[in-house]
């Protein structure tokens, strides 16, 4: 990306803020640097303080509902990371795990995923292009339909 926008700014640009970091669900913060590093908790998929859809992926969830939750976790962590670093621009993400509650038959984690990985491009530039894993779960917390972790690195 050859713009001189930060990622704040490409946020606003696709109509998007970072939120508010949302509440943990259990005994943990929702992020933590070690040295250069940043690793978010697992983020679900919290808008306003609720979950945006409860299911499976391939029953009461369709892979698009699926792709914007993993949008909305990429967003949540996207707001811790924020939160332990202040500042986005110097942020490079290196690793994103995205876990798909869905039913057995389902293959589509990968197309999921992308919801999380694509704006991460958007908003980062190359400093968002990151390795993955995208994960088939029978359930995650709270019954949500996806969960976005990220380790991120400080540059400079």
């Amino acid at each position: 990306m050859t713009d001189d926008k930060g990622p704040e700014e490409r946020l606003a640009d696709l109509g998007l803020s970072v939120p508010v970091v949302p509440t943990p669900v259990a005994a943990y913060v929702p992020a933590v640097r070690a040295g250069s590093f940043v690793y978010t908790a697992g983020q679900l998929p919290m808008r306003d303080g609720a979950l945006m859809a409860t299911g499976k992926v391939g029953a009461e969830i369709t892979p698009e509902q699926a792709t914007e939750c993993a949008q909305q976790c990429a967003l949540n962590a996207i707001a811790a990371i924020r939160s332990v670093v202040g500042d986005l621009a110097s942020v490079r993400i290196v690793k994103v795990v995205a876990f798909v509650a869905s039913t057995p038959d389902f293959t589509g984690q990968p197309g999921v995923a992308n919801g999380a990985s694509e704006l991460f491009g958007q908003v980062f530039g190359d400093a968002g292009i990151h390795a993955r894993s995208a994960v088939g779960v029978p359930v995650l917390p709270l019954d949500a339909p996806v969960e976005v972790e990220v380790t991120a690195e400080i540059l400079g």
